[in-house]
């Protein structure tokens, strides 16, 4: 295959990828309000919120490296994957830019891996929401509130294209707003010129006065990064939903260009709030979580009403988001004949029906283990796929370094948005996220999740494999 042809295989026969209706019968019914709020919203999961807390146990102030080594690592990896998406957008984005790139094994591998990881997430925000709403309404029990909001998200995914991008859009705004509010806040509070304020020891002392900004060592901060690097997962997804957009390729390179300052404010801006309303090793922290405490701390009513509200937006935001992605994944891995032709088949409204329905039902079969085998078949679904996330991005890097050489030769006018440095600055990514990903073998509260998400890439990339040497051999021989 030619890679002119190579180029064009994305859904864009006239060689011109990202004006109109995307061509691979997915309709452009996300608005740019759309794609912007889930570009902005992608970032914020409930990882957040839920697990800040026990990063500051283990690194105290020095998290905060933690999370700028990790938000670094994803500016990269979004700006490698946005060069590629602004020049040909497309639903299956990474897994359709690895199969053009390095081979029908390596797309079909890591499609699959990131499905994997999707459906898994589906059960556990699930259980995470309807572990909220339970202690909200007693009377319902929490199984059935996990299928109720499981099955309202998947009607809501049924309807349109257009249905996800409204949901999310507010979702994703309850988010961005409540985040906002906390940092603005809290800094006021920070510098004593909130009213009603009762924090007195509020400051950036705290930064230092209990035991220094690495209480706990260098190390902390690697543990920390193995800590804080899943929270960041779901950056990717506007590459995937800006082929249904109206201009997918504007879309991609304002969510690309605006990828640093989201993780600045939303990420290390939160988090350095926590760090000088408290110090690191208040137990409430803990107790309550990092960001009930700091509001706690500061006298806001109710807060850990609030922070269950916001809460539960995000994990609804993270479900809505994690079954449009990975019917997507599904939808982009049967139209290259990966999965069930019936995958890449669309309704009159250009919805992926089968993708959106068979992404369901595993999602549905897995929030059962939860239930009914938490501690044994869950629990080895949530360890092997929690690695997931470094595989794709270092296969954004590896796939870049490819996708870079035939986009100069064939396309060099597509390349509007270009990775900084190349290619060093993607050798360096993949290193550290190599690294990241052999340091989680030799620590022991990481090892059995590294070594099973190992285990099951494995297999489905030696399934790759023979299926692509089958397709090859069919080929010479026919």
């Amino acid at each position: 295959m030619s890679s002119t042809t190579t180029l064009q295989k994305a859904g864009d026969p006239a060689g011109n990828p990202g004006q109109g209706q995307p061509s691979d019968g997915l309709k452009a019914g996300l608005k740019n309000r759309h794609l912007s709020m889930i570009a902005i919203g992608g970032v914020i999961g409930a990882g957040l919120f839920v697990g800040s807390g026990g990063g500051i146990a283990k690194a105290g102030p020095a998290i905060l490296i933690s999370y700028a080594l990790v938000g670094a690592m994803v500016v990269f990896v979004m700006r490698m994957l946005g060069e590629m998406a602004a020049a040909s957008p497309n639903s299956g984005s990474f897994s359709a830019y690895a199969d053009r790139a390095l081979g029908r094994w390596a797309g079909f591998s890591i499609g699959w891996l990131y499905w994997f990881f999707w459906v898994v997430v589906l059960a556990v925000e699930a259980t995470a929401g309807a572990a909220i709403l339970e202690n909200w309404i007693p009377a319902v029990p929490q199984w059935a509130w996990a299928l109720i909001v499981m099955a309202v998200l998947t009607v809501t995914n049924l309807g349109s294209v257009a249905s996800y991008g409204e949901f999310e859009f507010w979702f994703a705004g309850i988010k961005v707003v409540a985040i906002g509010a906390f940092v603005v806040i809290g800094m006021l509070a920070v510098f004593g010129v909130l009213p009603g304020s009762d924090n007195p020891g509020a400051g950036f002392a705290h930064l230092t006065d209990a035991g220094g900004f690495f209480p706990n060592g260098y190390g902390a901060v690697l543990t920390g990064v193995l800590m804080v690097v899943f929270s960041f997962m779901g950056s990717e997804i506007v590459t995937l939903a800006a082929g249904e957009s109206e201009n997918p390729r504007k879309a991609v390179t304002q969510a690309t260009n605006s990828v640093i300052w989201r993780i600045g404010v939303f990420y290390l801006g939160s988090i350095f709030v926590v760090l000088t309303l408290l110090p690191w090793n208040d137990k409430s922290i803990t107790e309550k979580g990092s960001y009930v405490a700091a509001l706690d701390s500061i006298g806001i009513a109710n807060a850990g009403t609030i922070m269950e509200v916001i809460v539960l937006t995000a994990v609804l935001s993270c479900l809505n988001s994690g079954l449009y992605t990975a019917s997507r994944m599904a939808f982009s891995l049967g139209e290259r004949g990966d999965a069930p032709k019936a995958f890449a088949k669309v309704n009159a409204k250009g919805v992926p029906v089968a993708a959106i329905l068979g992404s369901t039902v595993f999602g549905f079969v897995a929030v059962y283990f939860n239930y009914a085998f938490k501690d044994t078949v869950f629990n080895f679904l949530l360890n092997s796929s929690g690695a997931i996330a470094l595989f794709v991005w270092l296969v954004i890097c590896f796939t870049q370094l490819r996708m870079r050489g035939i986009l100069v030769r064939e396309a060099p006018e597509k390349l509007t948005v270009k990775m900084w440095l190349f290619p060093w600055l993607t050798w360096a990514t993949a290193a550290l996220i190599t690294f990241v990903i052999g340091y989680m073998f030799v620590d022991d509260a990481n090892r059995e999740v590294v070594s099973l998400s190992t285990l099951v890439a494995g297999l489905v990339v030696a399934v790759g494999v023979v299926l692509d040497f089958r397709r090859k051999r069919a080929a010479v021989q026919g």
